[in-house]
C-alpha cells in the first residue's frame, strides 16, 4: 500500500519567533506581509516617481522590471552538484527547481514533480513528474535528468562536498566510496602523500572477469577495475527514471525529511546532455541551462550576475519581475550605501550598526528573517594546541555571547549555547533546544581553569597559544565580531590571537586543506530536523574542518540516521549533542537570524526558515 502525501507546513509559526539575546524579544516572523501579490495596472511606459524618506533614504523603483540586490561573495560554482555555500545557493535557488519548492508561504510543495507517493515503510518514493517543464535552452526536463544528476553528485570522480547528501539514497554511500586499486598515503597538512601507508585497495582475479586485459599494464589494469567497479556500484543506487515523467527511488533508511531535500540545491536536475557534452558547462553564461524560474544571462566573474525571466518556466506568468541583478561586492557599507541611495530594491548584507539602528527605529523596509543556524569558530584538531578539550572549553567559556549579541551583532540574534538552534521540534512536538538546555556558559574563571588544565595535561604553555590566527571571510560583521572574539581571549585568557581576513572562497577552499588554526564558521540548516547541524562533525563528513571524530559521537549519528523511530532518533541526536559539546571542537556563538530591508515598493518577496529572502514572486509597484 502506498500513502498519497499530504502538503505540511515545514513549522509552526510558533517557531518562526525567535528571541533576541540579553533577555529582549524581537519578533522575527516570515514576512508574511509581502507575500501578496498586489494587482497594478500596467505603468510601464511611465517613469516611476524618486521619493525621499525622512531619513534621507531614496526610492526609486527600477524603469525596466529588474530586481537590484547583491550578492556579497562570488558563486564558488553555479552547478547544483558543486555548490557548498549560500553565495552559490541564493541564485541556484532562483534559476533551478527541484522536485519539490517553496511556496509563496515558506512551505514545501510541488515543484517539478506533479505528485509524490511513499511506501508505508518510508524506504520507497514514487515521483510522478510534470510534462510542461523544460530547460532553459527549450529540452524538456524529464525523470532521466534527474537520475543523472543524483547519481553524478555521487561520482567520486565529481568530489562533490556535498556528495553526504546523496546517502541518503539506497546504495548512495557505496558509490560514493569506491577507490581505484592502489596504494593511499596518509596526508600531511598540506594535502601531500607522506610516506605512511593509510590502506591498499586490492583486487582479484574475479574482478577481471570479463575485461580484455591482456597486454595491459597495471596501471591500465587498475583502471578498468575500476571503472568496472564504479559502473556496478552506479546501477545499485536507489534512483531509476523508469520512463521520462516517472522517478523511482529507494532509501537507505526511512527519512521524514526526504521530501525537503528534494528541494535543496544538491537535489536539483542538471540537463544530462549539456552535462555530458561539455564538462564546464556551469562556469559560464554562454553555456548555462537550468530549468527554474530564471535563467542565467550574464556572470561577470568577481562583478555581477545578471538573472533573466525564464520564458520556458511552466509557471512563467505567476513570474511578475523581468530579472534581477546580483552585484558581487563584499562591502557591508556600499551595499547599504547603494539601498540607501536608491541603487537597490533589496539588500541581505548590512552593516551591524546599521540593522541595530533599523531594529530600534522598527523601520518599516528592515525585516529580521528567521533562520535554522549557528555561528561559531572551528578550533582546528589537527593543530598541537587545538588537540585538548580542556583548551578547546576555554576558549567557549571565555566568550561573553550576550554582548555580542546585544552590541555587536544587533540583529535579534540569540547565544548559542548548544550547537542546534532554536525551531526544531523533537519526538513530543517540544524544541529541541529547550528540552536539551544549555551546555556552556560565560564563565571567566571557569575558563581559567580549563586553561591551566589543559596546558598542565599537554606541557604546552601559554605561548604556544599566543600568535594562532583567527580567520574570517571578509565582511564588517564577521571582523567586528572577530575583534570582540580576540580582546575576549586576551582578557580571560591571556592569550594573543591574531586577525585574518579573506575572501570568502578563498576560506572554505583553506578549511578544507587545514590551513588554519581558528576559523570563521556557520552553518544554516538544509532541512527541518537536527541532523542537518549534527552531521557536520561525522568524521567523514567533508564539512568537519576540524577533522573531529570521536567514535561513539558517529555511533550515535548512524544510529539516528539508520531509525524510523523518532523517540530513537531524537535521544541519539541529544546525547550526540553534549558529546560534542564535552569535546568542544566547534565554539558556539549564535543562532543566526537574517536581517534585510527591502523597498516598500517591492511585493512578494518571502524568507523560508532555510532560505535566503526568495525573490521568485516579487513584484515592483509603480
Amino acid at each position: 500500500m502506498k500513502r498519497k502525501w499530504q502538503l505540511l507546513s515545514l513549522l509552526l509559526v510558533a517557531v518562526l519567533l525567535f528571541a533576541a539575546c540579553g533577555g529582549t524579544t524581537t519578533e522575527t516572523t516570515e514576512t508574511t506581509e509581502t507575500t501578496e501579490t498586489t494587482e497594478t495596472t500596467e505603468t510601464t511606459e511611465t517613469t516611476p516617481a524618486t521619493t525621499t524618506t525622512a531619513d534621507g533614504r531614496t526610492n526609486s523603483p527600477p524603469t525596466d522590471n529588474i530586481l537590484r540586490t547583491n550578492n556579497s561573495s562570488e558563486p564558488g560554482s553555479l552547478d547544483p552538484a558543486k555548490a557548498q555555500g549560500t553565495h552559490d545557493s541564493w541564485t541556484l535557488d532562483h534559476i533551478f527547481e527541484g522536485l519539490m519548492k517553496y511556496d509563496k508561504e515558506g512551505n514545501v510543495t510541488y515543484g517539478v514533480a506533479k505528485e509524490m507517493t511513499v511506501s508505508d515503510d518510508g524506504l520507497h518514493y514514487t515521483f510522478k513528474l510534470r510534462d510542461d517543464v523544460k530547460w532553459s535552452n527549450g529540452d524538456p526536463v524529464n525523470a532521466h535528468d534527474f537520475e543523472f544528476a543524483w547519481k553524478r553528485l555521487l561520482d567520486p570522480n565529481l568530489a562533490a562536498d556535498y556528495a553526504f547528501q546523496g546517502y541518503y539514497l539506497k546504495g548512495g554511500e557505496a558509490y560514493n566510496s569506491v577507490e581505484k586499486p592502489g596504494i593511499y598515503y596518509v596526508k600531511d597538512a598540506d594535502g601531500n602523500d607522506t610516506a605512511e601507508v593509510d590502506h591498499e585497495v586490492k583486487y582479484t582475479d574475479a574482478d577481471t572477469e570479463g575485461l580484455d586485459i591482456a597486454g595491459k599494464s597495471e596501471e591500465e589494469i587498475a583502471e578498468m577495475v575500476y571503472q568496472k567497479w564504479l559502473a556496478e556500484k552506479r546501477e545499485e543506487v536507489g534512483v531509476k527514471a523508469t520512463d521520462d515523467y516517472t522517478l523511482e527511488v529507494d532509501l537507505e533508511m526511512p527519512t521524514g525529511y526526504f521530501d525537503q531535500l528534494t528541494a535543496f540545491y544538491s537535489y536539483f536536475p542538471v540537463n544530462k546532455k549539456v552535462v555530458e557534452a561539455n564538462p564546464d558547462w556551469a562556469k559560464n553564461a554562454d553555456t548555462h541551462v537550468s530549468n527554474g524560474p530564471f535563467f542565467l544571462e550574464t556572470w561577470d566573474h568577481d562583478a555581477k550576475l545578471i538573472l533573466k525571466k525564464n520564458p520556458n518556466y511552466y509557471n512563467a506568468d505567476e513570474i511578475k519581475i523581468d530579472g534581477i541583478n546580483m552585484d558581487i561586492i563584499a562591502s557591508e557599507d556600499t551595499t547599504w550605501q547603494k539601498f540607501a541611495g536608491g541603487e537597490y530594491d533589496l539588500a541581505v548584507s548590512l552593516p551591524q550598526s546599521v540593522v541595530a539602528k533599523l531594529n530600534t527605529d522598527k523601520d518599516p523596509e528592515f525585516i529580521i528573517g528567521a533562520n535554522i543556524g549557528v555561528y561559531y569558530y572551528n578550533l582546528n584538531g589537527t593543530k598541537e594546541v587545538f588537540k585538548n578539550p580542556n583548551i578547546r572549553k576555554a576558549f567557549a567559556y571565555s566568550l561573553d555571547r550576550d554582548i555580542i549579541c546585544n552590541k555587536i551583532a544587533q540583529g535579534g540574534q540569540m547565544p548559542a549555547l548548544g550547537v542546534i538552534p532554536p525551531g526544531l521540534p523533537d519526538d513530543q512536538g517540544k524544541d529541541f533546544r529547550e528540552t536539551q538546555g544549555n551546555f556552556i556558559e560565560y564563565n571567566p574563571d571557569k575558563a581559567k581553569e580549563f586553561l591551566a588544565k589543559g596546558l598542565e595535561e599537554t606541557g604546552l604553555t601559554i605561548d604556544a597559544l599566543n600568535g594562532s590566527v583567527l580567520l574570517y571571510n571578509t565582511s564588517e560583521a564577521h571582523k567586528k565580531i572577530a575583534q570582540v572574539a580576540q580582546q575576549m581571549w586576551k582578557e580571560n585568557l591571556g592569550v594573543d590571537i591574531r586577525l585574518e581576513n579573506v575572501d570568502f572562497q578563498v576560506k572554505l577552499d583553506r578549511e578544507k586543506a587545514g590551513d588554519f588554526d581558528i576559523s570563521r564558521g556557520g552553518w544554516v540548516g538544509d532541512y527541518a530536523d537536527p541532523m542537518t547541524i549534527l552531521d557536520l562533525w561525522f568524521s567523514t563528513s567533508a564539512f568537519n574542518d576540524v577533522k573531529y571524530n570521536n567514535p561513539k559521537y558517529d555511533e550515535l549519528i548512524t544510529r539516528a540516521k539508520n531509525s524510523n523511530d523518532q523517540k530513537v532518533r531524537m535521544d541519539a541526536m541529544k546525547e550526540a549533542e553534549k558529546i560534542l559539546m564535552e569535546d568542544m571542537p566547534i565554539v558556539p556563538v549564535y543562532y543566526y537570524t537574517q536581517p534585510f530591508v527591502v523597498k516598500s515598493y517591492v511585493k512578494g518577496v518571502y524568507k523560508p526558515i532555510l532560505n535566503y529572502p526568495t525573490m521568485i514572486y516579487a513584484e515592483i509597484e509603480r
